[in-house]
């Protein structure tokens, strides 16, 4: 049962829990896949749900969760006329998932710590040993059916992994397991051996314009008794279609960007960055307060995957491929100029080298706590020592 006051590791604030949300962009072909294994009785009692972060994986493992909990039986869905996953607006069973308290469905997740205040930073056994005592109890109603939405597998530690192993090596009768993973090379291949793979890709442009519209008009939380807490994103003419350029494929990130002012945020780190070698101080350290001020974890993070896509453009740029239209004014052509040792860029090597290092340290800054506006000073500062190895500065 959800508790109402407690944040969950497993919503985007301010937006709904993908529970709650009925609506799915794109991915037809996994909503497919598993509405024809549940039809046709071929039913793997674990599904390994993967793709990148934000695309829909938790939205669509719900949206699977209603329709068992709801019809509970191939036949009872063809009785009814089911085409796709999709349940009555009226389903009791629909309404219990919303809101977190369907005796029949239990969420693993990483947990919140009352004592810091922050969410645990990795998935402990403790919580993967919940299921074993979910699975002993009776299953009453939905065809007896008891599904366990892990979300994500990424986040357990050791202990915890081996102790899904061990629930998915002795699943029982009528137990579904809906395991969810960002980044699948990470988990054991004993996991991944004993689960069935739906890869989902990421969103197409069009798909991320529609769930950020659909945000904006307040249809993400369709359950009466949870709205989204967020009203509307409010964004200008052309906006949508912008972010979800900057979203690389994640509906998620599009609404994190759109309703952290990611958008402004790029625009102010792509300034800084399209200057290299020569660095604002004053400016850089503006952006590392805003990152690092109280409270702001979403800002931290928006900011390292913000550049984590600059780079990834600018690593385009070197490599000699399109980094597509600018975003900020002039991102480009500086892009082309920091990768071209014609004109004192350093070689792509160099780039990719800083990259990946900048990516450790972004995601050391989130999972130690450490100091955010070091961190980020630090960043600002291997890219200065990159771009001037070459250009003499």
């Amino acid at each position: 049962m959800a508790e109402k006051d407690t944040p969950e590791s497993d919503r985007l604030e301010p937006f709904a829990h993908p529970r709650v949300v009925t609506a799915l962009y794109g991915h037809q072909e996994a909503e497919r896949a598993l509405f024809e294994a549940f039809m046709g009785g071929r039913m793997h009692h674990a599904w390994l749900m993967t793709g990148p972060k934000g695309i829909g994986k938790a939205t669509l493992a719900y949206r699977f969760a209603r329709f068992i909990l709801h019809y509970g039986t191939p036949e009872a869905a063809r009785a009814a006329g089911a085409r796709d996953l999709a349940v009555p607006a009226e389903s009791a069973a629909a309404h219990q998932v919303a809101a977190g308290s369907h005796p029949n469905l239990l969420t693993v997740r990483r947990p919140w710590d009352d004592k810091t205040k922050k969410f645990k930073t990795v998935l402990p056994v403790d919580e993967v040993r919940r299921i074993g005592h979910f699975f002993g109890m009776t299953a009453g109603g939905a065809g007896g059916w008891r599904i366990v939405v892990i979300d994500a597998a990424d986040d357990m530690n050791p202990n915890a992994a081996n102790a899904l192993l061990k629930a998915l090596e002795e699943p029982p009768p009528q137990g579904l397991f809906l395991v969810l993973s960002h980044q699948p090379g990470r988990l054991l291949p004993t996991i991944r051996s004993r689960c069935r793979a739906l890869a989902m890709k990421p969103l197409g442009a069009a798909e991320i314009v529609a769930a950020m519209t659909a945000s904006e008009a307040g249809a993400v939380a369709a359950a009466e008794h949870e709205k989204s807490k967020y009203a509307g994103l409010k964004l200008k003419a052309g906006e949508a279609e912008t972010i979800a350029r900057l979203a690389d494929g994640s509906a998620g990130r599009a609404l994190a960007i759109a309703a952290g002012g990611g958008l402004a945020l790029y625009k102010e780190l792509a300034g800084l960055l399209s200057a290299l070698p020569r660095l604002d101080i004053a400016g850089v350290h503006a952006l590392a307060d805003k990152a690092a001020r109280r409270g702001a974890d979403d800002a931290f993070e928006t900011l390292g995957e913000l550049l984590t896509l600059w780079l990834q453009g600018l690593i385009r740029a070197g490599a000699g491929l399109d980094p597509g239209p600018d975003i900020a004014a002039g991102e480009g052509a500086a892009m082309a100029r920091l990768t071209d040792p014609a004109r004192g860029g350093a070689s792509l090597d160099r780039w990719v080298e800083v990259w990946e290092k900048i990516g450790q340290s972004i995601a050391r800054g989130e999972a130690l706590n450490t100091d955010r506006k070091l961190t980020v000073l630090n960043v600002f500062s291997m890219l200065e020592a990159v771009a001037s190895e070459r250009a003499g500065a």
